[in-house]
């Protein structure tokens, strides 16, 4: 059972979802949380530690089911006589993402790091 519902992203969209669709944002919405366990093992005690955190769990697994009922097929385009559509860039996946911003509202940040190497000659200490 994941944290967000389809209750949780009926509410966050701006039109009505097919109720044949529920069971399959209510997988998707359980594999977005998968991912964001897969990188935080100990998320059930975070939210413990910080009961927010819950609520911004199911917005981003919500955010991210959004975005994939809204490009199922990773158009980026889409051209119907003169008429040309386009999607942003970040609408172009077509499969279930958590972008870099919400991985850092759950602190998760990549990390950089810099080794820098200077060789020594023999006899210089």
């Amino acid at each position: 059972m994941s944290l967000a519902s389809f209750e949780d992203v009926q509410a966050r969209y701006h039109r009505d979802i097919d109720p044949e669709d529920r069971p399959l944002i209510e997988i998707r919405l359980q594999d977005a949380e998968t991912k964001i366990r897969r990188k935080i093992p100990d998320l059930d005690l975070r939210i413990l530690d910080d009961p927010l955190l819950e609520d911004t769990v199911i917005q981003i697994c919500c955010d991210a089911v959004i975005r994939l009922i809204k490009n199922p097929d990773g158009f980026v385009q889409e051209t119907d006589g003169g008429y040309t559509y386009m999607r942003q860039q970040q609408m172009e996946e077509g499969r279930l993402t958590i972008t870099r911003e919400e991985w850092a509202d759950l602190g998760i940040r990549k990390k950089i790091t810099v080794i820098h190497m200077a060789p020594v000659r023999p006899g210089a200490v």
